[in-house]
C-alpha cells in the first residue's frame, strides 16, 4: 500500500513557484503597458489643450519639454533605486523590502514611457500632425491608417477589394483606437504613435528589469529608448519592433542555447518568446522581422557549432548539449512565427492564389546616401556615439565570458550582414534597405555600453586607492621620513560617483538634443496643411485647405461613404486625409502588387487621348479594375499652360482649364526614385451624359456616371 499523501492543491493565492515566477512579471507587464497607455494619452491630450506657440517659431515648446525629460529621467532613477533598495531588504518608510520593490518596478516603465511622451507629445502639442507631417512616407502611412479606421479586416491602403500587402499590425491597433475615441485615422495618428511608442518603452523595461539586475535593466531601458526616439519615432511601426529587439535577443540566445543543468527542460519561456516576438513583428514591420529572423538563424548555427565543436575551461564540451537541441529549437520558432504571422499575411497570401502578382510594392528600390555605406554610430560626435563605441568595446572584450556579449554580438553581426548584402544586391537591382538597420546597430550597441559602464563602475569600487589617515595630516612628512607608511586604502566611490555624474549629465544632454534631431521632421508637422485644412503655424494653408470641401462634395452628390467610393487623383495627401479607395496608388514603392499599378498608370495615361465623351468613358470603365467614382483633377490655368506647351505658346492658351492628373514612376537607381509627372485630360471630353463636373477651388471633381 502506498502510503505517501497526494499533494495538496495549491490555493489561488498560493500558486506553484514557476507559475508565480511566470504570472507576476505578466502582471507587472500588463499593469505598465496600461499605465504607459492612459498616461502618454493624458500628456498628449493636456497639451494638445493649451496655447503653445508654434515649435518653429518659438523656443517656449522646447524649454517644456527639457525639464519634461529631466523630470523623467529622474523618476527613472527614483525608481531603480527604490527597487534595488528592496531587492536588497530595505525597504522606502514604512514601506517593507517587498511592496518597495514594486513600486519601483511599476514607476520604471511608467517613467521611461513618460520620457517617450514628453519628448514627442511637448515638441508637437500645437499641432495635429505627427512627425514628418503629410509628407513623403508619412503621406502613405496617415492613408493606411486612415483607412484602417473603415474596417475590422486588413484592407489595402489604396484599392479596393484587396488586402493589405504591406503589414497592417500597428495600422489596425490604431484603426481601433482611433474608433474608439472618436477620431478621423490621420487625426488619431499623432496621439496613436506617441501612445504605442510609450507602451513598447514600457514593456522593453519591464523586459529589461526583468532579465537583468534592476537598476542595470532601467539604464539599458532608458538609453534605448533615447536612442529610438532620436532616429526611428518618425517611423513608430517599426521603433516598436526594434526597441524590443535587443532584450528579446538575450531570450533568443537563452532559448537556442540553454543553461543550467538540464538543458533540455531550459529556456522554454524564452523560446515562446521569441517565437512570439518573431511572429508579430512581421505583422508590423518585416524589414526589422527579416534581420531578427536572420540573427536568431545565425544563433542557431553558432549554437550548434560550438555545441559540436567548442571546448570548456575544464577541457569538456563547452556546452552541455548536442548540435540538435539548438537546430530543432529554430525549427519550432520558424515555424511558430510563421504560423502567427498569418494573423496578417493570411488575406493576402490566399488572395495571390487567385490574382496576378506586379511589379508593385517596390519599396526595396531606394538607395540614399546613408544606404550606400556601413552605419558606424560609435564615431558619431554625440554621447550616443561614446556610448556605442563603449559598448563595441565591451562586446569585443567579452564575446567569450557574457551571454549577454554573445547575444548582443551576434544581433550587431546579423546587423552588418543585412547591410552587406543590401550593398550586394545594388548590384542586381535592388536594396535590403541596409539604411534602416543603423537604427538596430545603434540600439544594441547602446546596450552594450550600458553593460560596459555598469562593468567598469564594479571593477572602479574593487580599486583601493590610497588616501591620508584622517587627522593626520599634519605628521604625513614625519612618518614619511621616517619609513612608515601613514595612509590607509579607502574605495574608489569617487570615481564611481563621477562616472555616475557623467552619465546622468550625458542621458539629459542626449535627451535635449532630440527636439534638435527632429528639428526637420517637426517642421513638416506644422508647415503641412492638416485635414482640417489649417496649418499649425498658423500661416496660409497651400491648396490642401480645399480637400474637406471637396470630399462634402462627393459624399453629398454619391449618397455613399467614402470607404464606398472609388477616386483617381493625384493631389498630394488628398488619401491621408480622406478614406476614399484610390483608383491609382501614390507610387509604386508601396503600391500592392496585386494592384498592377504600371497597368492603371497606362489606363490613367490613355485619358488623355480620348477623342470624346464616349471614348473617355470606355477607357475609364473598360478595364477590369472597379472604375473611379469620381476623379479629383487640378485646372491648368493659363500661365501653367504657357509653361507646360513652352514648345507651341501659340496654342498654349488653348490647353488652359484642361484637367490633370499628377502619377509617379520610379527612377531607381537614381536618387530621387522617384519623379512625378502629370497627365493632360483636355476639357473639351469632358462632356456628355457619363460626366458633371464641379469646381472647388483650383481642383474640379469630376464625376463618372453609368
Amino acid at each position: 500500500m502506498n502510503s505517501r499523501k497526494p499533494a495538496p492543491t495549491p490555493a489561488p493565492g498560493n500558486a506553484p513557484a514557476p507559475a508565480r515566477r511566470f504570472l507576476a512579471p505578466a502582471a507587472l507587464a500588463v499593469a505598465s503597458v496600461i499605465i504607459a497607455g492612459v498616461g502618454s494619452l493624458a500628456v498628449v491630450a493636456i497639451f494638445a489643450k493649451v496655447d503653445f506657440p508654434a515649435f518653429t517659431t518659438s523656443n517656449v515648446l522646447r524649454a517644456i519639454t527639457v525639464i519634461a525629460q529631466v523630470v523623467a529621467l529622474a523618476l527613472v532613477v527614483a525608481g531603480a533605486w527604490i527597487a534595488r533598495r528592496g531587492e536588497t531588504g530595505h525597504g522606502i518608510g514604512k514601506l517593507g523590502p517587498a511592496p518597495s520593490t514594486r513600486v519601483g518596478k511599476l514607476l520604471l516603465p511608467a517613467a521611461n514611457a513618460l520620457l517617450v511622451a514628453v519628448t514627442l507629445a511637448i515638441p508637437l502639442s500645437a499641432s495635429k500632425l505627427y512627425l514628418m507631417g503629410a509628407s513623403v512616407d508619412q503621406e502613405f502611412r496617415s492613408q493606411f491608417l486612415e483607412r484602417s479606421t473603415t474596417s475590422l479586416g486588413v484592407p489595402d491602403m489604396a484599392y479596393a477589394d484587396l488586402p493589405s500587402f504591406y503589414p497592417s499590425g500597428w495600422f489596425w491597433l490604431g484603426g481601433r483606437f482611433a474608433n474608439a475615441l472618436g477620431m478621423d485615422g490621420w487625426e488619431a495618428f499623432k496621439p496613436w504613435a506617441i501612445v504605442s511608442l510609450a507602451m513598447t518603452a514600457a514593456l522593453a523595461t519591464v523586459l529589461w528589469t526583468r532579465l537583468l539586475r534592476t537598476d542595470v535593466g532601467a539604464a539599458a531601458a532608458t538609453a534605448t529608448t533615447l536612442v529610438m526616439l532620436a532616429h526611428g519615432a518618425h517611423e513608430p511601426y517599426g521603433a516598436v519592433v526594434a526597441l524590443l529587439a535587443p532584450p528579446v535577443l538575450l531570450l533568443a540566445w537563452h532559448a537556442l542555447a540553454p543553461t543550467g543543468a538540464d538543458p533540455r527542460r531550459a529556456g522554454k519561456i524564452a523560446l515562446a518568446a521569441t517565437l512570439a516576438f518573431l511572429g508579430i513583428s512581421a505583422c508590423f514591420y518585416t524589414l526589422y522581422t527579416g534581420w531578427a529572423a536572420l540573427t536568431v538563424v545565425l544563433m542557431a548555427l553558432v549554437a550548434a557549432a560550438v555545441a559540436k565543436w567548442g571546448r570548456g575551461a575544464d577541457g569538456g564540451t563547452a556546452f552541455r548539449f548536442g548540435p540538435g537541441l539548438p537546430i530543432a529549437r529554430l525549427l519550432v520558432i520558424g515555424i511558430g512565427a510563421c504560423i502567427v504571422a498569418l494573423l496578417a499575411w493570411a488575406p493576402y497570401l490566399i488572395k495571390t492564389l487567385t490574382g496576378t502578382l506586379s511589379a508593385s510594392g517596390l519599396a526595396n528600390h531606394y538607395l540614399p546616401p546613408e544606404g550606400a555605406q556601413f552605419p558606424l554610430p560609435m564615431f558619431d560626435a554625440d554621447p550616443g556615439g561614446l556610448l556605442c563605441l563603449a559598448g563595441l568595446v565591451w562586446l569585443a572584450l567579452r564575446a567569450t565570458s557574457s551571454r549577454r556579449a554573445q547575444a548582443l554580438g551576434i544581433g550587431v553581426l546579423g546587423a552588418y550582414a543585412w547591410v552587406g548584402l543590401s550593398l550586394l544586391g545594388a548590384l542586381a537591382g535592388t536594396t535590403l534597405l541596409g539604411f534602416r538597420m543603423d537604427l538596430v546597430i545603434s540600439l544594441l550597441l547602446s546596450a552594450a555600453g550600458v553593460f560596459g559602464a555598469f562593468e567598469l563602475a564594479a571593477a572602479l569600487r574593487r580599486v583601493r586607492l590610497p588616501e591620508r589617515a584622517a587627522g593626520k595630516a599634519d605628521s604625513a612628512d614625519a612618518a614619511s621620513a621616517a619609513g612608515t607608511s601613514n595612509t590607509t586604502n579607502y574605495p574608489a566611490l569617487r570615481p564611481v560617483a563621477a562616472l555616475a555624474a557623467v552619465a546622468a549629465l550625458g542621458a539629459v544632454a542626449y535627451a535635449q538634443h532630440i527636439p534638435t534631431v527632429l528639428d526637420e521632421q517637426i517642421t513638416h508637422a506644422y508647415e503641412d496643411t492638416d485635414g482640417n485644412g489649417e496649418r499649425a503655424d498658423r500661416h496660409a494653408p497651400d491648396d490642401a485647405r480645399y480637400y474637406p470641401e471637396i470630399t462634402s462634395t462627393i459624399e453629398n452628390r454619391l449618397h455613399r461613404a467614402p470607404e464606398d467610393t472609388v477616386v483617381a487623383s493625384g493631389a498630394p495627401a488628398f488619401f491621408s486625409f480622406h478614406p476614399f479607395l484610390a483608383y491609382q496608388a501614390i507610387t509604386s514603392h508601396y503600391a500592392n502588387p496585386l494592384g498592377d499599378y504600371a497597368a492603371r498608370a497606362a489606363v490613367i495615361e490613355s485619358w488623355a487621348e480620348a477623342s470624346d465623351g464616349a471614348d473617355l468613358y470606355s477607357k475609364i470603365t473598360a478595364p477590369q479594375w472597379r472604375a473611379p467614382d469620381a476623379i479629383v483633377a487640378e485646372r491648368l490655368t493659363e500661365k501653367e499652360a504657357k509653361k507646360a506647351n513652352a514648345a507651341d505658346p501659340e496654342n498654349a492658351e488653348a490647353h488652359a482649364g484642361d484637367y490633370t492628373i499628377r502619377l509617379a514612376k520610379d527612377l531607381y537607381p537614381s536618387d530621387p526614385n522617384v519623379e512625378f509627372y502629370d497627365v493632360r485630360i483636355p476639357a473639351e471630353v469632358v462632356e456628355g451624359a457619363h460626366f458633371d463636373t464641379k469646381d472647388v477651388g483650383p481642383f474640379t471633381v469630376i464625376f463618372v456616371q453609368p
